[in-house]
């Protein structure tokens, strides 16, 4: 068999994957807190033909391998993680970071812990703060927040401290938490807008619960009242996609360009 045709098919499904993935960004661009993926292409090992020869002084000069490539393979698939652009919804509890870090939820007490840039947060009946899944939104502590009963307003600094209205004046409910990851392309996609920690995304897997608007730590500043939009920009998925189609409709070329050399082979004794 010719090596074009395997190298055709290679080609069709490495295109065929990065149409998924347009297909995926596209899908969520309206989705607060989506970061974008990306597919990066390499070549398959070469079927070497012969090797190098070295060159002798005044004798013979050198000579290069004759090297036949074999297709294309799908080297990784990227989150991107820049930042969205901001939507303002002048909801007090809807939250964006403006800078590193994520905000860290859990279904209870023991609970895995998860990570999520989309701020869209709401109290539930038990005056708990929450996401849309009602999932707790955890503190700088660790614990889910709550809100007193006595409390009948409340306002969240750029530092994510709740400070509440009551009777009697201004108390400090809690602060909300951020997670710091040294490599967020390494986070794990849970759905949801959610990320769960892994050995590649910070040190052994730690996940240590800081403050946001810190300048030593790093951490980004807590916007209250505006939501992180999606990132992907729609110019450039349009773009790529004309591309992999192109390259899909080309890679298809050469597959029934090869199975036309093998019937021509095959014709040859009638």
């Amino acid at each position: 068999m010719l090596r074009s045709m395997y190298s055709g098919v290679s080609g069709m499904k490495g295109f065929q994957t990065k149409l998924d993935v347009i297909g995926n960004n596209i899908a969520n661009v309206n989705t607060v807190g989506f970061k974008a993926g990306r597919v990066m292409f390499s070549d398959i090992l070469s079927q070497t033909m012969s090797g190098v020869t070295a060159p002798e002084e005044g004798t013979s000069g050198g000579v290069n391998a004759k090297q036949i490539g074999l297709g294309v393979t799908i080297s990784a698939i990227d989150t991107v993680h820049t930042p969205g652009s901001a939507m303002t919804t002048n909801t007090p509890t809807d939250l964006r970071i403006d800078g590193d870090g994520f905000f860290v939820l859990s279904a209870g007490d023991g609970t895995e812990q998860m990570l999520t840039r989309a701020g869209n947060f709401v109290l539930d009946g038990n005056r708990q703060l929450v996401n849309g899944d009602g999932l707790f939104v955890l503190s700088t502590d660790g614990t889910p927040i709550v809100l007193d009963e006595e409390i009948t307003a409340f306002s969240i600094g750029q530092d994510g401290v709740i400070n509440g209205v009551t009777a009697d004046g201004q108390v400090e409910v809690a602060q909300i938490g951020v997670v710091k990851v040294v490599n967020p392309g390494g986070l794990e996609k849970l759905g949801g807008s959610l990320y769960r920690m892994t050995v590649n995304a910070n040190p052994e897997g730690e996940m240590e619960i800081i403050a946001p608007n810190d300048a030593e730590l790093g951490t980004g500043a807590i916007i209250a009242g505006q939501l992180e939009m999606s990132n992907v920009d729609l110019t450039s998925e349009f773009a790529e996609m004309i591309i992999a189609q192109r390259g899909f409709q080309a890679n298809s070329r050469i597959i029934t360009t090869s199975d036309e050399i093998l019937q021509e082979v095959v014709n040859l004794k009638r």
